[in-house]
């Protein structure tokens, strides 16, 4: 059975069995069993696509089971140096990923993606670029600058000189989008791949300046994993075919294989 949740997806634990003789205390631990748990910390903006690769990697490796850790890509790292266990990380930014050190095993990149503007479905406020997000009748919400989109949206700023006044700083891309979509911001920058995953519930407006500053994804094992394998094993499906056409489906641009 699956238990999904902002930071768990699936946990499933197999039954023991317990041999008790009447009037006696003994039992014996030779006939428990539990299948393995593979944790798997990927960033937010990842959520759609590692949910359906994990559900391939189960399918594909009968006793093994995905744990899924979302969040931004800032706090999944943190959460690693605190002392969390984490047998795969996948980050939305090579920046973010470079703060483990050798913690990281050989990262690699597997997708690329860019920001794109997002609004209420219909575009009521006529936003036409990346300038209208300064018309002081516009509310505008972003990532935190420690976070890959804020430190991509930052960029952006940089390069075109641009300055926002945004309501509010979030710390991961979903949470930007779900202050558009419930109604409390008239727009937020986010990924191409959360636009498209919204579906008719946002309007997406791109801007030429955008092209310019691009996400690279890399993910790797964690040095000292007890599944090492089994870790290798979902970074090579990530990397390989399946996870190309789940990634390029969902809007990334795949790295080359």
């Amino acid at each position: 059975m699956k238990i999904s949740g902002l930071f768990r997806r699936a946990l499933v634990v197999a039954g023991v069995t317990l041999a008790v003789a009447a009037g006696s205390v003994g039992c014996s631990n030779d006939d428990t069993g539990s299948d393995s748990v593979l944790d798997v910390y990927a960033a937010a903006s990842l959520t759609q696509t590692f949910t359906e690769i994990a559900d391939m990697y189960e399918k594909a490796h009968d006793g093994v089971d995905v744990r899924l850790n979302f969040a931004g890509s800032s706090a999944l790292v943190n959460q690693i140096q605190q002392g969390a266990d984490a047998d795969v990380i996948a980050t939305a930014d090579q920046a973010t990923m470079r703060r483990l050190g050798d913690a990281a095993v050989d990262p690699k990149i597997f997708a690329t993606n860019t920001l794109v503007i997002v609004t209420a479905s219909g575009n009521p406020k006529n936003i036409d670029g990346f300038e209208s997000l300064t018309n002081p009748d516009t509310s505008t919400v972003v990532c935190a600058v420690e976070v890959p989109c804020g430190a991509a949206t930052a960029q952006v700023q940089r390069n075109t000189g641009i300055e926002l006044s945004p309501v509010s700083e979030e710390t991961s891309v979903s949470a930007v989008l779900a202050k558009v979509t419930s109604g409390q911001a008239d727009a937020g920058l986010v990924y191409v791949t959360d636009a498209k995953g919204a579906g008719n519930t946002v309007s997406a407006v791109g801007d030429p300046a955008f092209a310019s500053v691009v996400n690279s994804y890399p993910i790797a094992t964690l040095q000292g994993t007890p599944h090492a394998a089994d870790a290798q094993m979902f970074v090579d499906m990530v990397l390989g075919a399946t996870g190309a056409e789940v990634l390029g489906a969902a809007g990334f641009t795949p790295a080359p294989a």
